[in-house]
């Protein structure tokens, strides 16, 4: 008889199945966005993101000494403005909501890697990521010298990583040289390199108060049928000075993350956004499915394709996970 291969007997345990794991989560790898409103003692629950807030900058110090006990590394930013203007110059007031945070935080918890998202779509009128034209037609070039300024006014708050999010052409070299320029060589910038137009962002744009006021985002985002041209979106970005790149949304895309991770040497960060946090938080709360199981299945599943970060609203839930089977 032909003698069968046993491979079971490696998963005859959990902690054999834990130490021959081929993929490993750790709470090192993850990163927390935070959403920052005016006001003082601020802390609005979003609707669509149950356990998601709106938070006004001081109450900011707790979220880090929670992120900081859970060892959660790195928080990224997104800035909600009291005023909005057309251009989305209010983005580069240096009192701005992510200005603001950025001091708060790194006077606070110096240790703690701050991440602001760099884009203008939070604080224009119309809700676009760039000036927008009379035609309704986003204007690449003049959108590229305000989200510099937009970067520089986050370097010079104490941002340790810079990510624009936009999908100009371009804003990678345009935002490394101001930021060179200004003394700031040291900042990273974590480009949002392969960003698709995709239907998932749905709850973010409600918790960022920036949903487009008309038209889409279909001219400067990406086609969701595209990975050639995803691979190309990367290579200019790593060209231009980019750091670390970004695959955004994850689970849908876990074939890109793998394609950019395999082609490309730098760090790549994957973005599990709202729209797949909202799912799997929706569906446990009608009993549907377990929700710590299936977090840290999909969470895992980014982390197998190639993510070496992964930007996560589950940040805390899954460190917390992490921490109780001992493997934060």
């Amino acid at each position: 008889m032909f003698p069968i291969t046993r491979l079971r007997r490696t998963r005859g345990s959990e902690s054999l199945r834990r130490m021959l794991s081929e993929t490993k989560l750790n709470s090192e790898d993850l990163i927390y966005p935070l959403f920052i409103c005016p006001g003082v003692g601020q802390r609005r629950a979003v609707a669509s993101m149950p356990g998601v807030y709106q938070l006004s900058v001081d109450q900011l110090p707790a979220e880090a000494a929670e992120l900081k006990a859970l060892g959660v590394p790195a928080v990224l930013l997104f800035g909600l403005p009291e005023h909005k203007d057309e251009r989305g110059e209010v983005s580069c007031d240096e009192h701005g909501p992510v200005q603001e945070a950025v001091r708060c935080l790194k006077d606070s918890h110096p240790d703690l890697v701050v991440i602001t998202d760099v884009c203008l779509c939070e604080y224009t009128t119309h809700g676009h990521c760039g000036v927008l034209l009379p035609d309704g037609t986003v204007e690449n070039d003049s959108t590229l010298e305000i989200l510099a300024r937009q970067a520089v006014s986050h370097a010079r708050a104490g941002a340790d990583i810079v990510a624009p999010s936009d999908m100009m052409d371009g804003r990678v070299g345009c935002i490394r040289q101001a930021l060179d320029e200004n003394g700031f060589t040291q900042a990273v910038i974590m480009s949002y390199a392969a960003k698709y137009a995709s239907s998932f962002y749905g709850p973010f744009r409600e918790a960022a108060e920036c949903a487009p006021k008309s038209g889409n985002r279909r001219s400067y985002q990406m086609d969701a049928a595209n990975i050639r041209e995803a691979l190309r979106e990367v290579e200019q970005d790593i060209l231009e000075g980019a750091d670390i790149v970004m695959v955004k949304p994850a689970l849908a895309y876990l074939d890109v993350i793998a394609a950019v991770k395999e082609e490309f040497w730098l760090p790549v960060a994957a973005y599990n956004v709202s729209g797949e946090y909202a799912m799997i938080k929706a569906a446990a709360e009608k009993g549907w499915l377990d929700e710590t199981a299936v977090m840290m299945e999909t969470l895992l599943s980014m982390k197998r394709a190639g993510a070496d970060l992964i930007i996560t609203y589950f940040a805390k839930d899954a460190a917390k996970n992490l921490r109780h089977i001992g493997q934060a």
